[in-house]
């Protein structure tokens, strides 16, 4: 039985920042496997263009080729021979967890940002009772912000809520149906639009990517026109990234990378 985690996102470009919160979870909690999940149709992002699923997919083939616990993977790869659809996050859950079978103890990876939006996402309440939740935490959050972010039904009592907000948001929520772990300690000053405003203006991009992502983004001439990047179809909500910042500065990861 293992530790194993997914971790959804855009990934358009994954970029050291995600890699960072990927090595940081992986020490904390003992995982074995992490599953990075680049989103085929982001509705969240659907006035935005997104890069090609095939472009994204092959990044993170190379950005996780070095560690034998990172694993880029299809479960969000759009049908052959069909239009891309959207997929909730909740299905996309209940699929790892069915080919994984009884493989141990399931984690989903995210950022702070994105999960004080959890409460808005296709059954909420049953996405956190699929797996056990690591929320990469930064300073100016409290406890209290992280518990009143859950659905209406899942949240403390509000005695309780008041304690919560008066410290930050690290060790671990358990609460009956659902268990939150706060992540610290990580620290990446870079963000998939810096990247992408970077290659637009052909400036060196190893320091952000990696070299062999920075020389797939040159080699495929991406991010040079935006214009030549689609508009995501706008089939509805499916993964609200870990955060498109990796390690989450204060622009957030709605902010839409």
């Amino acid at each position: 039985m293992m530790n194993l985690a997914l971790f959804g996102g855009t990934f358009d470009p994954v970029h050291l920042g995600h890699l960072a919160v990927a090595r940081a979870a992986a020490a904390t909690f003992d995982l074995k496997k992490i599953y990075f999940v680049p989103a085929s149709v982001p509705p969240h992002k659907a006035e935005q263009p997104v890069t090609a699923f095939e472009h994204r997919y092959a990044m993170l083939a190379l950005a996780t080729a070095d560690d034998a616990r990172f694993l880029p993977s299809l479960l969000e790869a759009p049908g052959y021979g069909s239009e891309p659809r959207a997929n909730y996050t909740i299905a996309t859950v209940r699929q790892f967890k069915k080919n994984l079978g009884k493989a141990g103890r399931t984690f989903f990876l995210i950022g702070i940002d994105a999960f004080l939006e959890i409460g808005h996402w296709r059954e909420a309440e049953a996405l956190l009772g699929e797996m056990e939740f690591i929320v990469v935490s930064r300073p100016g959050f409290s406890l209290g912000d992280v518990g009143a972010a859950l659905p209406e039904k899942l949240r403390p009592p509000e005695a309780v809520s008041q304690v919560m907000h008066r410290h930050p948001a690290t060790g671990d929520i358990l609460l009956p149906g659902v268990t939150v772990h706060l992540l610290q300690g990580v620290a990446e000053n870079v963000s998939a639009t810096r990247i992408r405003q970077a290659a637009q203006k052909g400036r060196p991009l190893d320091s952000l990517v990696g070299p062999a992502v920075a020389n797939y983004i040159r080699k495929q001439g991406l991010y040079r026109d935006t214009r030549a990047r689609p508009p995501a179809s706008k089939t509805g909500e499916v993964w609200q990234p870990a955060s498109e910042t990796g390690m989450l500065p204060a622009e957030g990861a709605r902010r839409q990378d």
